[in-house]
């Protein structure tokens, strides 16, 4: 590790002191941004932390609409996020005019957001989930029909689970694991033949039916912690192998394509979380109403998930 990377974090870590700052990061932020982190994790165990820090400052390392999750949740702390432009496209791809025609076609729908959308879409939601609780929350609701948005693949591995439900599907997906194909997993586990596969339920479900384990990123790691196995096929975003390596360096961690990479999660770098904490203008702001109408989802998923 070069002296520069050494004094940003030392200096990251003198900042968070001084202002009472805690640093939530996501597994997908670049290595040496988890390294320094107070809390690293998944969205699911994000969200329940900024739930339940005493910091004055949530730092959350991640893309916009996880500092609008950790800011519905705590709406009297003041959320930063160190790269501004850094957003998940997947977020906007449903609308709340879509939301409207599918209650209308179908009245008694619950209206299932995944964490990963921006907060107009969970104020229009029944509840919020994550990859992680996903399959708990939507078998606990009394509601036959569910429109889960924004994703598709996540919404196919909960309704292959729950035949009792009928599923209606969003159009939306994560690039990241969508891109990731029959036929790149096949070559993988071709090339690795000893290796266990560990695909993330964002993944198409025909990458899913190739897996000996799917789950949220902390379940992939739970799963790793867990196996006599040497050898994985991680299904994910790279950024989970830090992880992954730091716990288990006699283990060998592959990737099943060539793009398990998010642009976005990669625009936090070390520098600007120094500058978010020296300079506190990457504030996350939600309107007052929004927030309290999502904060209403975001909880039910809370107290479903226990």
């Amino acid at each position: 590790m070069c002296s520069s990377t050494e004094d940003l974090q030392r200096e990251i870590r003198e900042l968070c002191e001084a202002k009472h700052a805690k640093l939530f990061a996501h597994y997908y932020v670049p290595d040496e941004v988890q390294d320094i982190a107070d809390e690293i994790g998944d969205s699911f165990f994000l969200a329940r932390r900024a739930r339940e820090t005493d910091a004055e400052i949530i730092v959350l390392c991640g893309v916009q609409f996880m500092g609008e999750s950790a800011k519905i949740l705590n709406p009297e702390k003041k959320v930063l996020i160190p790269a501004l432009n850094a957003d998940c496209p997947m977020a906007h791809m449903c609308t709340v005019e879509r939301i409207a025609e599918v209650r209308d076609e179908h009245p008694g729908v619950a209206v299932v957001c995944y964490v990963n959308s921006t907060a107009e879409l969970k104020a229009h939601s029944d509840v919020c989930v994550t990859s992680a609780n996903a399959l708990k929350i939507v078998s606990k609701l009394p509601n036959e029909e569910i429109y889960f948005i924004p994703d598709q693949n996540l919404a196919h591995y909960i309704a292959d689970q729950l035949p009792e439900k009928k599923f209606i599907f969003n159009d939306g997906f994560c690039h990241v694991h969508h891109s990731i194909t029959k036929d790149q997993m096949a070559q993988a586990k071709a090339a690795k033949p000893n290796a266990l596969v560990c695909v993330h339920p964002e993944c198409k479900p025909e990458v899913v039916a190739m897996a000996d384990y799917v789950g949220s990123t902390s379940g992939i790691i739970n799963f790793v912690d867990g196996s006599d196995a040497e050898e994985f096929i991680i299904a994910t975003e790279m950024g989970v192998m830090h992880s992954l390596r730091t716990a288990h360096p006699d283990k060998k961690f592959y990737t099943a394509g060539n793009m398990q990479l998010c642009p976005n999660m990669k625009k936090v770098s070390l520098e600007k979380v120094r500058d978010a904490l020296l300079k506190e203008d990457t504030e996350i702001h939600v309107d007052v109403d929004l927030m309290k109408e999502a904060y209403e989802p975001m909880m039910k998923m809370l107290e479903l998930a226990k």
